[in-house]
């Protein structure tokens, strides 16, 4: 089983803000390498090579962003299938707004963990109920990310995703990071908590009218 994570940086200068005295993107990167997520793709401008000195030494790879047009979802896709074209045996990626800089390691093994229990679901990490991100998406709906129309912001893919009758389940993770993005300080982060039960245990799943309920201000790039 190989899970991929894509980070999405809307903008060069924001994959390099600070975020707890390093790079916001590479703070992420070392997340994912530590949560055992392989390949490591940041989907990013980088017109002065700044976002890649900020990975230097890390398994992490920049891929320049597909067409504007193609909006969130085909930025989606367009990270997964570079995942796919470093490491063939990639089946599902973990797609990651940039601005969502505070995600613990740990949210990451457990979304790979409740993947490994079932390998056709979306998988979604939840804070005290909420609906966070990076979510985990299959390859094998590469297809559908793709149909999902180009003016649908992040929380709407997701929405869309549901709505088409893809099955989406939600892992309570306990990490106040996968919901608060860079807009919150580190040290203004409520604690960590931990999952309550194993990410192989009981996960509530949701369909397209609780899809249709994501809050979009917890994304964004």
């Amino acid at each position: 089983m190989t899970v991929a994570a894509v980070i999405l940086s809307a903008t060069p200068e924001g994959s390099v803000a600070p975020a707890d005295g390093v790079p916001r993107v590479r703070r992420m990167a070392d997340a994912a390498w530590a949560g055992g997520a392989l390949p490591i793709v940041v989907v990013a401008a980088d017109p002065d090579g700044a976002v890649a000195a900020a990975l230097a030494g890390s398994e992490a790879r920049v891929v320049p962003p597909a067409d504007p047009d193609r909006g969130p979802a085909g930025q989606m896709a367009h990270g997964s299938r570079a995942a796919i074209a470093a490491v063939a045996e990639t089946d599902a990626a973990m797609l990651w707004p940039g601005r969502l800089c505070w995600v613990d390691a740990e949210t990451l093994t457990s979304l790979i963990e409740a993947h490994g229990v079932d390998r056709d679901a979306i998988v979604r990490p939840a804070w005290r109920d909420e609906p966070g991100w990076p979510v985990l998406v299959p390859t094998g709906l590469l297809a559908a990310l793709e149909d999902v129309p180009p003016d649908r912001m992040p929380p709407d893919v997701v929405a869309a995703l549901a709505a088409a009758g893809h099955r989406v389940v939600q892992v309570e993770v306990g990490d106040p990071g996968c919901v608060h993005d860079a807009g919150t300080a580190r040290a203004d982060l409520p604690a960590f908590e931990g999952p309550p039960e194993p990410a192989s245990g009981h996960h509530h799943e949701w369909g397209a009218a609780a899809a249709g309920a994501l809050d979009e201000s917890s994304a964004g790039g």
